[in-house]
């Protein structure tokens, strides 16, 4: 039986372990004790990867109103739709109470209610950064006497720093898209379609029991743009060909990008530059360590860049955006690696390297591996390109 041409693959996620009940419980005990060190009473999450790091729920966002609420002293509580409480109380793991509202009532009433059982009278609610403004109108308007601030001081100190469990999901999403990302060039040929080739490594993620995330590809000209270009692409060859994937496994994500030239001898300039982006890529590397601000990463890789002669700054030719983000639950998460980030790398941290050069009306250079931090230094979850034909170790 074959997908696009591709033989089906076992699937590699059969030794995986979950984040456990234990571990999202340890999270919300952080999250009170961060609480209390804020000054808040409590914080409102939504559906969203923030209501499944600490709950383990995934709830689709609808226009009717699901939250939980995290009191600095108390049991996690939730806000449902009344006919959907039994389905919800299914996916409950931790803590009890369940307000519900009738679809003719107010689901804000039931937060603050909430708060009121709580014993929260005052002071401040923390809102959690994906909430949407119509749900955190409609409470404050509900509880006007309480004070709402950005839950940011609790939900990212939590969320940015992983657990071995959260390192082991993510090591088994890269080492997935790595063989996807294989397979994939395997298949590149004459005439092809960046859509083919997305289309060739989604199903190798799906079928090695991954979730697909994103599979960005790019030709030519067109790969000097970042994020790709709407533009009909055909590969031919000479051809740069960018490659930018990820997939999920258990909700954590993996972040890939390579960089090859199809079915020829790399030119002169081509070879230039990719060994630019590898040495600077390297650059990046070697200033994450424990206690460096995450802005010296950014520095350190952007200066062989303008070094060579590109840039300054953001301007291309050059590295036209930050070196690296954050990665977790989001493919993109807090923790930037960009000029002006000034926190300090420790250990659990994760995040890409990835100083693309961009050459408009030319080619685009992009080499990107996420990095976790350990006690020693950075560790790679994929290791770097070794040459423009050699693009997995």
């Amino acid at each position: 039986m074959e997908a696009t041409g591709i033989k089906i693959l076992s699937s590699m996620t059969g030794d995986i372990k979950p984040i456990t009940v234990t571990e999202r419980k340890a999270r919300i005990a952080k999250a009170q004790r961060l609480l209390l060190q804020n000054k808040m009473q409590a914080i409102v999450l939504e559906s969203g990867t923030a209501l499944e790091y600490f709950t383990g729920i995934s709830w689709w966002p609808s226009e009717r109103t699901m939250v939980a609420v995290i009191p600095a002293n108390g049991d996690i509580t939730y806000v449902c739709p009344a006919f959907e409480e039994s389905r919800f109380r299914e996916l409950i793991t931790i803590g009890k109470k369940v307000y519900i509202w009738q679809e003719d009532e107010s689901p804000f009433r039931q937060v603050s209610q909430a708060f009121s059982d709580f014993g929260i009278v005052d002071g401040k609610i923390g809102i959690e950064e994906q909430l949407r403004f119509f749900i955190f109108d409609g409470i404050r308007k509900e509880a006007p006497r309480l004070e709402y601030i950005s839950a940011d001081p609790v939900t990212i100190p939590c969320r940015m720093i992983k657990s071995a469990a959260e390192l082991a999901l993510m090591q088994k999403a890269t080492d997935i898209t790595v063989a996807a990302m294989k397979i994939a060039i395997g298949q590149l040929k004459e005439g092809v379609s960046p859509s083919d080739i997305s289309a060739i490594v989604n199903n190798v993620h799906s079928e090695m029991g991954a979730t697909p995330d994103f599979a960005l590809i790019l030709f030519g000209e067109s790969s000097a743009l970042p994020h790709g270009s709407i533009k009909p692409q055909q590969l031919k060859k000479g051809d740069i060909v960018l490659m930018d994937c990820g997939c999920k496994v258990n909700g954590y994500s993996s972040d890939i990008s390579r960089t090859i030239v199809f079915g020829a001898e790399p030119t002169k300039r081509q070879l230039e530059i990719w060994k630019l982006e590898q040495k600077a890529q390297a650059a990046g590397f070697a200033a994450a360590r424990i206690g460096n601000r995450c802005e010296m990463v950014d520095a350190a890789a952007r200066k062989v860049i303008t070094d060579a002669g590109f840039g300054p700054g953001y301007q291309l030719p050059g590295l036209p955006h930050r070196t690296g983000h954050g990665i977790g639950l989001d493919g993109h998460e807090w923790g930037n690696m960009v000029k002006g980030n000034q926190l300090p790398l420790e250990t659990g941290m994760c995040f890409s390297i990835e100083p693309t050069i961009s050459i408009p009306g030319e080619f685009g250079v992009r080499m990107e591996d996420c990095v976790y931090m350990t006690p020693e230094g950075p560790k790679w979850f994929s290791q770097p390109a070794v040459a423009i034909d050699r693009p997995f170790a």
